[in-house]
């Protein structure tokens, strides 16, 4: 019978695996952040790579450099395949650094896996953190962003700015080069400013209404000199290209939404598979690949 107050060693099997009498290191946290910080660090080091190679493979200059489809490929499989592979690099690490008690066969496979599930969850929990504060970041500069939301619905602010120059574009060279041209520039912004929460507003609701449409078609006879039946086709048109690039986003953003959360499934197994081959050289003391110089000799008793 056991004394109370005494300390019960852990019992061993016929391995020499330490079995733990009470269950309470089920979970080993220092393997799991070991592997999580790893994971975290690989990911942003490929991201940084991945974003160096696209911006080299893109140029001003017509004839060279990848299209815009093929470097959207590359990104969206860059962006899974640095995910997986980071995860994995993380989850091996801590299935071979897990101690491994008294468990065989499919419970330690199973221990193993959770181990590099969990380095799943706590980087993922790392890089929502590192975008949130991002984004907190981001927030201090509200005057530019409130700025930029009035054409955030109907594509990006660029675009919004060349539907603008083409509805305000003069009828004649001539007039675009009066003298009065270059006066009124806080005018002129206004109406710009005016015109693109319009159109804003416009697409977000699915369709504009008459009143705006006339009056839109007015602003633009006033500003260009051109005839009422050109103002309106150039309403309807700029209407058409907002609908084209808010649609562009919506797609754009619903595939960004498919490729993470695909990604993200994929390295949860591929992070639990790593884990278990981790554990697996771990038990059978598979010597590391990447060794420099000498090896460690084990000392002689």
């Amino acid at each position: 019978m056991t004394q109370v107050g005494s300390t019960i060693a852990p019992r061993t099997d016929a391995v020499g695996l330490s079995r733990d009498a009470g269950g309470l290191r089920c979970v080993e946290w220092g393997a799991v952040f070991a592997g999580a910080v790893l994971a975290a660090a690989l990911s942003f080091v490929l991201l940084t790579f991945g974003t160096a190679i696209g911006l080299s493979a893109t140029s001003p200059w017509p004839g060279s450099g990848l299209s815009a489809k093929v470097i959207a490929s590359i990104a969206v499989f860059w962006a899974m395949a640095q995910q997986i592979g980071s995860v994995m690099a993380g989850g091996y690490v801590a299935g071979r650094m897990r101690s491994r008690w008294f468990e065989t066969g499919h419970e330690a496979e199973f221990r193993d896996g959770l181990h590099g599930a969990l380095v799943w969850g706590v980087a993922v929990l790392i890089s929502a953190l590192l975008v949130f504060a991002t984004a907190s970041t981001l927030a201090r500069t509200g005057a530019d962003l409130a700025g930029k939301a009035a054409g955030s619905v109907a594509g990006s602010t660029d675009a919004t700015d060349t539907f603008l120059d083409t509805m305000l574009r003069s009828g004649n060279a001539a007039q675009a080069s009066q003298p009065g041209a270059a006066q009124g520039s806080s005018a002129r912004s206004e109406v710009r400013a005016e015109i693109s929460r319009i159109l804003a507003s416009s697409v977000a609701s699915g369709s504009i209404t008459p009143e705006n449409r006339t009056y839109l078609a007015q602003l633009v006879v006033q500003k260009t000199g051109i005839s009422p039946q050109d103002a309106e086709r150039r309403v309807d048109n700029a209407m058409t290209s907002a609908r084209d690039a808010a649609d562009k986003a919506r797609h754009a953003a619903i595939l960004a939404g498919f490729v993470t959360a695909a990604g993200l499934i994929v390295s949860l197994g591929a992070g639990w598979w790593a884990a278990m081959r981790g554990g697996n050289h771990r038990d059978t003391s598979v010597p590391a690949s990447f060794t420099f110089g000498d090896r460690r000799r084990t000392p002689v008793a």
